[in-house]
Parts: structure tokens; sequence; C-alpha cells
């Protein structure tokens, strides 16, 4: 798939259909901004689409106007939280590995970028998933999520609304600690009943899958965790979908589009909804947004 796409890219630049910009943006190391030059923008529109539609049927949800709810306000709602001193230690030894990979001939299999990053994006998320532990006074954004997931959970009990948890950086293991167990214990103290909290994992079969779907879509199980690759195209449980949370950003902007369409889309009851976003300021969660070309402006509540 890359080097299909840098083929196109190739052919799209040398075309005059597209062009690269050379802007700031968010380093990978979490360290500040750097300049970098991306392919960012099409121009000559018209005559692109005029040649791929040469070859190509396109319909895209807007053309065929499905009803759809709208987001409450407009836009997903960004939630973000401060990060801890803790972990504001933690990513300045990120920068110096990333700094020792310029300088130095370091092997990757002992470390890489890819590395690196991974473990920003983890720490972003909760620090005990790099072997630390972060104050416990210190308000992370899983505690506000659990919160607001659970306040939802009170705001539609009446009508049985239901809710999607997405987190792509952790898995439940019975074995060691991970964010949806984490979740789910604060949920079930907060008062939300165990057996109204799934993990779509636990589905391992399409005969369990439809089990849980149905089970959802009738409001039995009210808040469904899981990740974009198991959650993502084919789940279909918006009939009470009342909003869907994202813990952490994904890869690719494809991703967000995979998640959120599983809300915003026909079926669903409700004629609004809501989409919260989590991020963790000053962490490797801005260079994920933005890498996926979302902003991160607050969004007024």
């Amino acid at each position: 798939m890359g080097r299909a796409f840098d083929s196109f890219g190739a052919m799209v630049l040398s075309c005059s259909y597209a062009e690269s910009v050379t802007a700031l943006e968010f380093a990978p190391d979490g360290s500040g901004y750097r300049m970098n030059t991306r392919f960012a923008r099409f121009i000559n529109m018209p005559e692109l689409l005029t040649m791929f539609r040469s070859v190509a049927d396109i319909q895209t949800a807007d053309m065929l106007q499905l009803p759809r709810p709208e987001l409450e306000t407009g836009k997903p709602i960004i939630e973000a939280t401060p990060a801890s001193d803790t972990l504001k230690q933690y990513i300045q030894t990120l920068v110096k590995r990333a700094e020792a990979l310029k300088i130095q001939k370091i092997d990757p299999s002992v470390d890489n970028m890819l590395k690196i990053t991974g473990d920003g994006r983890k720490a972003a998320l909760d620090l005990r998933l790099v072997g630390l532990r972060e104050d416990p006074e210190h308000d992370t954004k899983l505690k506000r999520a659990t919160r607001r997931i659970f306040a939802v959970w009170q705001e539609t009990a009446a009508e049985r609304g239901t809710q999607l948890v997405f987190c792509d950086l952790s898995t439940p293991d019975p074995q060691r600690w991970n964010v949806y167990d984490e979740v789910r214990e604060h949920l079930v103290r907060l008062g939300v009943p165990n057996s109204e909290i799934a993990f779509i994992h636990e589905a391992d079969t399409d005969a369990k899958k439809k089990l849980l779907f149905d089970a959802v879509n009738a409001g039995r199980i009210r808040i469904l965790l899981g990740s974009t690759e198991k959650m993502g195209a084919g789940t279909n449980v918006q009939k009470r979908l009342a909003a869907l949370t994202q813990l952490d950003p994904p890869w690719r902007p494809r991703d967000i589009e995979q998640r959120e369409g599983r809300i915003l889309r026909q079926g669903n009851r409700y004629e609004t909804v809501r989409i919260f976003r989590y991020v963790t300021a000053g962490s490797f969660d801005a260079y994920m947004w933005q890498l996926t070309g979302q902003s991160l402006e607050p969004q007024a509540q």
C-alpha cells in the first residue's frame, strides 16, 4: 500500500494535481516543533476528478443524503487534560532516545523511532502502560473519560442509550494491568452494573458477535469497549448509540472514519449524538491527532 500511494503521489505531483507543503508540526519525539514537508494539498481538483470518474462511479454519503444523526456541538468534543510532572519527565527520556538515534549508530533491534513513538503513545494514554506510576491525585484522561461515560449512562437511562469506547493501545488481560479492565472497574464503582459493560474481545466468533451486537442494539449492553480493528467496519450497533469515546488517537485518518462511522449512520434513533476525544496535553496525543489531520481546538460543550 505504501509503494502504491508513493507512485500515486508522484503521478499527481508531476501532473500538477497536488503540491507538497512545508509547515511547522509537532516533533514525533514530543520535544517541540519542527519544519517538515508533506504531501498535503490537491489542486486542479475538477480536472483530476474528471479523469478519475472516467473509470470510477463515486457515491458519497452527502450525495445519497442518508438520514444520519448530527453531532450535538457540530464537531467532536475535545477533552484535554494536563500532563503530569511524571509524564513530562518521561517525555524527556524519549527526547534523549530520539537524539541518540541521530548521533549514534544504534541497532534498530535495540531502539528505533517506532519504539519511541509507541512508548510515547502509551504514556500519553496511561503511564502504567510503560511501567510507571501516576500521582494518585492527578486527573488523567482515563478518569475524566470514565466520569463522562458514567454521566451519559445516567442521562440516557430512560431510553437505555448505549455508548462505544475505542482504545487501540491496550487489550484485556487478566494477568496484567490494562485500560479495559481499569475503565470497567471505575464504571462499576460509580454504579454501572457489570452486566451492562462488555469488551468486543469477548466475542471471538461470528455467532458470539451477533449475540453481542443484538444485546447492544436492544440496550442490554450499554457500554461496549473495543479497538478500531475489532470494532470498525461491520459493527452495526447504532440503534441506541448516544455517544462515542476515543481514548487514544489512531494511526490513520481512515481509522477515525471507521470509529465515528459506527455512530454517524442511518438507523440510529438519536437525532443528535456526541463524540468525545480525550487528549493529554503536551504528549504524543497532539502529534498523532495532527498526523490524521484533526484539529485539537477545544469545543464548547
